[in-house]
This record gives C-alpha cells, structure tokens and sequence, in this order.
C-alpha cells in the first residue's frame, strides 16, 4: 500500500531497480509491509530534458548520485519506525545500489484509509456503507 517514487539523476535501469529494491525491502523490514505489497514509480532524469536541483541544506553535501525518495502510506507509524525506515533505506541503498547516504533524500507523507483506490473506482480500504452510496442516476 505505500507509494513509493524514487527520482535519480541519470541513473541506469539497474540503478533504479537497486533503489526500487531497497526501500522495498527496508518497508518490510522497519515497517512490515507484505512482499507483494509493490507500487513504485522509478524515474531517472537525464539531466537535460529533466534534472534535480540541489543544494547542501543542513550541512549534508550532496552531488549528481542524488536520489529523492517518496513515500505516500497511511499513517500510524512511530517516530522510532520512520527513523529505523529512514536508516535502512540508506543502508540498503548504498548496498545494493553504491548511493552514499549523504545523497538520499526521503519525504514521508501519510494519509487515512479514505485516501487510497487500488482500481475499479473503490475505495478499498474504507468500503461505504450500502445505505450511504447514492444510487449513480438518482
């Protein structure tokens, strides 16, 4: 159910497959999310027709490797396992994909069940009662 988008700059089908991977598996590790539990949009930029800007905000310098990372999920989540997710995904980045720390970038949205439809127009998660959907026509 999480969201992921991951935005590299001229980063190979490989690369991208390597971070896909990564924050895949750091969201079953920290978090629990089942393994075929995958929506992911993997985007490289080629640094002309699209590219990321950067600078060296709080200190952490940061150069062309740079990854945004993206999570949309509901919420319900400690502080303690956003930050176990936040240390694994950079573990498992620089492991499987050789992106050093300092270049991964992670943004954590939550939102409530209401906010998810995982096809054919339903609301999955949050399913309305019979007597609360109007009759389409009526």
């Amino acid at each position: 159910m999480p969201l992921v988008r991951i935005d590299a700059l001229r980063a190979g089908s490989d690369r991208l497959d390597a971070l896909g991977r990564a924050v895949h598996d750091a969201l079953g590790e920290t978090i629990g999310f089942p393994p075929d539990d995958r929506f992911q949009v993997l985007v490289s930029h080629d640094g002309t027709s699209g590219t990321l800007r950067y600078d060296d905000y709080l200190g952490v310098q940061h150069d062309d490797d740079i990854v945004f990372i993206a999570i949309t999920m509901r919420s319900g989540r400690t502080p303690e396992q956003k930050r176990a997710l936040y240390r694994r995904i950079v573990e498992l980045a620089h492991a499987y994909a050789g992106t050093e720390p300092r270049n991964v970038i992670i943004s954590l949205t939550e939102n409530e069940s209401i906010d998810w439809s995982f096809g054919n127009g339903l609301a999955q998660y949050a399913p309305a009662s019979a007597a609360a959907d109007p009759v389409v026509g009526d």
